[in-house]
């Protein structure tokens, strides 16, 4: 049986999010980012196309690499300003039943103690369909607004997150036993103190004495766990720690080197490489004859920010292209930025070089993934080739232009997939672990380091 193509949706809190300059376009509703009807009407059409989640992303900080400024970020809305994601959930989990959430949260400038808390709340509220997109931020900026100068070294903030995980899992695994809630009426006893355990944790970063976690179990207990570095050490924290691994790349040639990569990893930790799901960014954009799509595609580049595009790109790299000539390359350099953005750029493909104009041409539509445009035939087509180049599991479906184009994907590409038998007919019962991985996998199961943190096994 062919590999079934898992869909989610890519947006943030914020204004265009991957494509700069698209928010004037008139059937663009982005800029109402700050009104719940925006979101609600999302979640309705996603879960209406069977979207196995919408993934949030969120950057603490605001992009002001370019012109050692964050005038072009604020001028042409460059992901700022940008809401906090997780206020989010609530109201979009009312409106639906089944459609997953992924959310990152950075968490270099949050104690565990109460992250932990808002998680679990999360996981109760949506009914065990919140996930966590786990990063460690890239922005100097956001280190300043948190008191620091500047951001932690990058494979630092790989360990101090290894040390996050650890105090996160106890807390969520190790605290209260399945049976501790009794809602005992008849007694008056809601919980039985007897299995309630205080957690203790002290390592180089972090430090819980005697303390129990405040949620009662939720049906994930852990939400799901998605990561998005894929440097060496983004790679190794993948292959311990996530369930879904989020990369983005220019082409299949970029893409399936690092799927094998972390799949490599995951087996070298004693994982199967098979049970960590790969999800890479595209943009897709449909229309009823290929006239159509490559008309619609021309409409939408009309709308590219160059200035925006490259205030994201500066600040995903590190490196102020304010000064560079469109027609200059693009060269590595190493920095505490993200790494990932910038090999897309300059090592990733040693058959193309890179200018600053093509930098612009490609980041002003869908970020730094592939744009596929044609009729859903044709797009169905290439996503299936696309699954077969690079063994990846599911998409992160960036936007030109939203809701519209997720609409598209709704009523367009979704029938189509599902007539190939590439694309689920129904959702899946139970959690979203449960729907990514099967019935009766609400919880994380021995070897992910989770596990061993249960009540009763360890810490």
């Amino acid at each position: 049986m062919a590999k079934q193509i898992r869909l989610n949706a890519f947006a943030m809190n914020c204004v265009a999010h991957q494509s700069p300059g698209l928010w004037t376009h008139p059937r663009d509703r982005t800029a109402e980012y700050n009104r719940l009807p925006y979101w609600i009407d999302l979640a309705r059409t996603l879960e209406r196309g069977r979207f196995d989640g919408l993934f949030l992303a969120d950057v603490l900080g605001v992009y002001d690499v370019y012109g050692n400024s964050p005038d072009a970020a604020l001028r042409n809305a460059a992901q700022t300003p940008s809401n906090e994601p997780l206020l989010l959930l609530s109201a979009m989990a009312a409106v639906t039943k089944d459609l997953g959430f992924g959310v990152t949260s950075n968490l270099s400038f949050e104690p565990p103690y109460p992250f932990a808390r808002r998680m679990s709340t999360l996981d109760h509220l949506t009914e065990g369909r919140i996930g966590w997109n786990v990063v460690t931020g890239y922005l100097d900026s956001a280190a300043r607004g948190a008191g620091k100068d500047k951001q932690t070294g990058h494979d630092d903030r790989y360990d101090i997150a290894d040390e996050y995980m650890e105090v996160v899992y106890k807390l969520w695994e190790g605290s209260w036993e399945d049976d501790a809630v009794l809602r005992d009426r008849k007694r008056g006893i809601f919980t039985d103190p007897s299995k309630v355990h205080r957690i203790n944790h002290e390592s180089a970063n972090y430090r819980i004495n005697n303390t129990i976690h405040l949620s009662e179990p939720s049906p994930q207990r852990t939400p799901v766990l998605y990561q998005a570095g894929t440097s060496p050490r983004g790679r190794q924290f993948a292959a311990k720690h996530a369930e879904c691994v989020f990369m983005s790349g220019p082409s299949a040639k970029i893409i399936g080197p690092r799927v094998a990569a972390i799949r490599q990893e995951a087996a070298a930790v004693g994982r199967d490489p098979a049970e960590i799901l790969m999800f890479n960014m595209m943009t897709i954009i449909l229309g009823n004859t290929e006239t159509d799509a490559a008309a619609k595609y021309a409409d939408y580049r009309s709308h590219i920010n160059p200035e925006g595009a490259l205030a994201l790109m500066s600040g995903w790299t590190g490196i102020d292209f304010s000064g560079y000539e469109l027609d200059q390359q693009v060269r590595h350099v190493q920095n505490d930025a993200g790494r990932s953005a910038l090999d897309n750029v300059t090592r990733g493909d040693p058959d193309r070089v890179w200018t600053v104009r093509d930098v612009i041409e490609h980041v002003g539509i869908g970020g730094a993934g592939p744009v596929v445009v044609g009729t859903p035939e044709m797009v169905a087509d290439k996503i299936e080739d696309w699954f077969e180049k690079t063994d990846v599991d599911g998409l992160n479906v960036a936007f030109a232009i939203s809701p519209g184009d997720f609409e598209d994907i709704a009523d367009m590409l979704v029938p189509e997939l599902t007539r190939r038998g590439r694309y689920k007919s129904e959702y899946a019962k139970g959690t979203l672990r449960e729907k990514l991985f099967g019935a009766g996998r609400a919880r994380l199961d021995a070897p992910h380091p989770a596990a061993g943190y249960r009540v009763g096994r360890k810490g």
